[in-house]
């Protein structure tokens, strides 16, 4: 099937999702869930095809991490899911409405954007995220994941296009292109009679080509710059467990961080602190000269492209600056516009930095790691948006709507 004809299929399955009563989609949700975990045995044997052809490639260990499926990982799709379920159908919502002088009564209301699509890399987790996003919110989509989990990919889609046929919805509402080469990408971004709005959720090359290339409208999202800064006033313990946490607990994930910058005066006791605890995860410090100056050889001189970079992987800069307007001025220039932390006891300092900096997520004394659909309480996401129209941070079902207005009269003209 062509990828025009999949556009054609999920606006005629949008039609059927936009009048849907709550009660079918909940349904089918619940429904798409069970089915994920009955299948888990498929899924992950499809998955361990994908993770051996990523070893036989050369896939980096975070990068295969990112692709690897589990039960306990199968299970919290599934979870997700059911959680999505579980929310207030967004869908003819009533956000505002006023009568005017006139009598015309004039109401703004919740409705889909209609046809979604999403292109991604190597993490299958997002085939069913999306999917039951996009459902509960009366959206199709379209997916378009990358060839490394191809073979995950189409099982996830498989078990998940059945199970909302047989909930009494129309199997197109999800539908995946199997063509993983680059001429599919070219065709979704191109697919302006029938896609409503475009997510690219993965790399920093991945989102920059979408949003060059793409004639539909695209919700840029995701690339993680992110950075912890230390301040002087820091309890330099807290510092350090944050900072082991926001980089070594999932590396490969967009809200890990990247960069620690610390305050020059505690940067002599911080620094050894710090890398004592990230040795036990065997992470390469990327350091200015004075984090050279404080932990000798062992630290890889940096240079002002590692500043930019998002690793994802045990890799992390290090740089001391002198004030928290330096901090700020730092994270100003190289950040993704994606989470930033700082690690302060001062009041003032704190306030400072989450007014200042510009973010979708801004910390004060937690990891970055936090920043998740799910750990906001909006269940599964569908990626965090670092754009400031439409939708920013992580993206759940209200930021899968649009709005439009009803008005209603008794004759007026004008």
């Amino acid at each position: 099937m062509t990828v025009n004809e999949m556009g054609k299929r999920a606006k005629e399955a949008s039609r059927v999702l936009l009048t849907a009563e709550s009660s079918l989609k909940t349904k089918a949700l619940y429904a798409l869930a069970d089915a994920l975990e009955a299948n888990c045995d498929y899924i992950l044997a499809e998955n361990e095809k994908d993770l051996q052809a990523g070893r036989e490639a050369g896939m980096t260990s975070s990068l295969l991490d990112r692709l690897a499926l589990s039960e306990a990982r199968v299970s919290s799709m599934a979870e997700g899911a059911r959680q999505v379920a579980s929310f207030q159908d967004p869908v003819g919502a009533v956000l505002s409405g006023s009568v005017m002088p006139n009598g015309l009564e004039v109401t703004k209301v919740r409705v889909p954007l209609g046809v979604i699509g999403i292109i991604y890399e190597a993490r299958p987790n997002v085939t069913a995220d999306a999917a039951a996003l996009c459902l509960k919110s009366g959206n199709a989509v379209i997916l378009r994941g990358g060839k490394e989990a191809i073979n995950s990919n189409k099982a996830v889609a498989k078990v998940m296009r059945e199970a909302v046929e047989s909930a009494g919805l129309p199997a197109d509402a999800i539908q995946l292109i199997e063509d993983t080469t680059r001429q599919s990408s070219i065709e979704l971004m191109g697919l302006t009679e029938y896609l409503d709005v475009l997510i690219p959720r993965g790399g920093a090359g991945l989102i920059k080509a979408t949003v060059e290339n793409a004639k539909v409208p695209v919700i840029e999202t995701g690339t993680g710059n992110c950075h912890v800064y230390v301040d002087e006033f820091a309890d330099l313990q807290m510092a350090t467990d944050i900072v082991f946490n926001a980089k070594t607990s999932r590396p490969s994930v967009c809200n890990a961080i990247e960069t620690v910058l610390v305050h020059k005066a505690v940067a002599e006791k911080f620094l050894p602190l710090m890398k004592q605890e990230l040795d036990k995860m065997n992470v390469e410090i990327r350091g200015c000269e004075e984090t050279q100056r404080v932990l000798g050889s062992c630290v890889v001189p940096a240079n002002e492209e590692d500043y930019y970079k998002e690793f994802l992987d045990y890799i992390l800069a290090v740089k001391v600056v002198d004030s928290i307007d330096d901090a700020i001025a730092h994270i100003a220039e190289h950040s993704t516009g994606h989470s930033e932390c700082i690690v302060t006891e001062s009041y003032s300092n704190s306030c400072k930095f989450t007014a200042t900096v510009d973010a979708a997520a801004v910390y004060v004394n937690a990891s970055t790691r936090f920043t998740d659909g799910g750990e906001f309480g909006l269940g599964a996401e569908i990626g965090i948006s670092t754009q400031k129209l439409h939708a920013r941070g992580p993206m759940g079902i209200n930021e899968l709507t649009s709005m439009k207005f009803i008005v209603k009269g008794s004759g007026q003209i004008r």
